[in-house]
């Protein structure tokens, strides 16, 4: 059974009516199958999605990157990757269930694959703790990054977490201190790291495995330092002002491209992932062969000062830049240039009311 999203009433109506005219089982019995009105059906389906998709307000798209039938990452794991194998635990405590990785072939090119996995029904959503990675899974990745650069192996991640998980046992098996350890891992490596945002990257849950070389987001996935629930409640103490609290944080992948954090679009399907998950999976192979290509004749230097300039510049252009006159060369704040001007007007605003009133004044002496 399809699930719809509050926003996809009119298309499930259609998409309803579509089913019961195919059916040749109508209420008044055996009926012919009318193939126009289904053809003419599907073409205002089709537009209905067009239109929808293509005006998606931010929370909408939040709604889709949490869509139930969207594909996790297990699903591209098997579709994109052979003779995967699946490697388990930290070596220091346990396993960790809402992780897969292990390493694979694509196109015959030895990876590691790693996948924030959230289940695809009740039972392996509690299973695999809907997505949210305990310390032993990062220190699980960490162990396996470390091996692939060892053997300058490439490292792919599949990022799809609300946030890591927050409970008393985590915390006290150093729950912090795990997701530090895995950027520093992350961004130490010497082997290029590419990671894909296939649905929500929360938190530091994410950034842990998305300090990458390349961050990918597919088209309707959101990536934020909070959701947008968690947003609106600490700042109007109303969960309810989601929407806000979306627009607010850009959190889609086309704001965070302007802003320069990520570095790649995958467009989806008309409609969302879910809708043909066979074509993503096949884009997202694309993606990440080319990118792998444009690594291939990198140094382990070039691809560490590759990594590392490209976090230190995100910011720069938008308003940080390095002081010559701090100690230390600190970031130093860079104001637009608009807000530049208009300072500069406030600031000496009696000199400038002064010249336009002696400008207006002449301009009517002259004009009367």
């Amino acid at each position: 059974m399809k699930n719809y999203l509050e926003f996809e009433k009119e298309i499930k109506a259609l998409e309803q009516e579509i089913d019961n005219l195919k059916s040749p089982f109508g209420s008044e019995g055996i009926s012919e199958v009318d193939t126009q009105k289904i053809k003419n059906t599907q073409e205002e389906i089709n537009e209905k999605l067009k239109e929808t998709y293509a005006n998606l307000n931010s929370w909408q798209r939040t709604q889709v990157a949490r869509h139930e039938d969207r594909p996790k990452a297990n699903f591209y794991i098997k579709k994109i990757f052979s003779q995967f194998t699946l490697l388990s635990g930290d070596r220091y405590f346990g396993d960790d269930k809402s992780v897969i990785a292990g390493f694979g072939l694509i196109n015959d090119k030895s990876v590691l694959v790693i996948g924030q996995e959230k289940g695809e029904d009740l039972n392996s959503r509690i299973e695999r703790n809907f997505g949210m990675m305990r310390p032993e899974g990062y220190r699980k990745c960490i162990r396996l990054m470390k091996l692939a650069d060892r053997f300058q192996i490439p490292v792919i991640s599949f990022i799809d977490t609300p946030g890591a998980y927050p409970g008393l046992g985590a915390e006290q098996r150093g729950q912090a201190s795990a997701i530090a350890n895995s950027i520093e891992c992350c961004m130490a490596l010497t082997v290029p790291n590419i990671s894909i945002i296939i649905g929500e990257g929360g938190s530091g849950g994410a950034i842990a495995l998305a300090s990458s070389n390349k961050v990918i987001m597919l088209e309707n996935s959101i990536y934020s330092v909070i959701s947008p629930e968690g947003c609106a409640s600490i700042l109007w103490r109303d969960p309810s002002k989601s929407l806000q609290a979306a627009e607010a944080m850009k959190l889609t992948a086309r704001d965070l491209l302007k802003l320069g954090v990520i570095d790649e679009i995958i467009p989806e399907p008309l409609g969302g992932a879910h809708r043909d998950p066979e074509v993503i999976a096949s884009d997202i192979k694309h993606s990440i062969m080319k990118n792998l290509k444009n690594f291939e004749t990198f140094s382990k230097g070039e691809i560490y000062d590759h990594r590392k300039a490209k976090f230190l510049q995100i910011g720069r252009d938008q308003g940080f830049s390095k002081s010559s006159t701090l100690q230390g060369g600190g970031l130093t704040y860079n104001q637009p240039n608009l807000q530049k001007l208009l300072s500069h007007l406030d600031k000496n605003k009696i000199i400038y009311g002064g010249i336009s009133l002696l400008v207006a004044t002449s301009l009517i002496v002259l004009l009367f």
